[in-house]
């Protein structure tokens, strides 16, 4: 999970946005690992999957607003309901930790927060 907070982390903290190829290639690649990993995963790699899913949701549903086509639309509309479903799940496991939605968005905040070299050393 390490490496795709990492790599979520240097895409937010870029000037240009990535083309539909890479976001799309990113999206397969954090889906696949997911769907064999999510039941597997610590606290602390819930959350930086939380982060992960939440930053590619909110991306998808600005990307299909802006969508060039509306075959690329479809598909950022996908993209993000298939994070918000991973997001409902990681954060109903940090409710059930004992977490409530104050401290999730505080710790969102910080996680926004984090510059990419920080990103890279966890």
């Amino acid at each position: 999970m390490d490496k795709f907070y990492a790599q979520v982390q240097e895409y937010l903290n870029m000037e240009e946005e990535i083309d539909f190829k890479e976001f799309n290639e990113y999206y397969q690649q954090v889906l696949e690992y997911l769907d064999k990993e999510s039941a597997d995963l610590s606290e602390e790699d819930v959350w930086k999957a939380l982060f992960v899913v939440e930053s590619i949701m909110s991306n998808a549903q600005n990307r299909a607003k802006h969508a060039d086509t509306t075959k690329e639309q479809k598909k950022y509309k996908r993209m993000a309901k298939r994070t918000k479903l991973y997001a409902q799940h990681f954060t109903k496991r940090l409710h059930d930790a004992g977490y409530n939605d104050e401290e999730i968005g505080a710790r969102f905040k910080e996680m926004l927060e984090e510059d990419t070299a920080t990103a890279e050393k966890e």
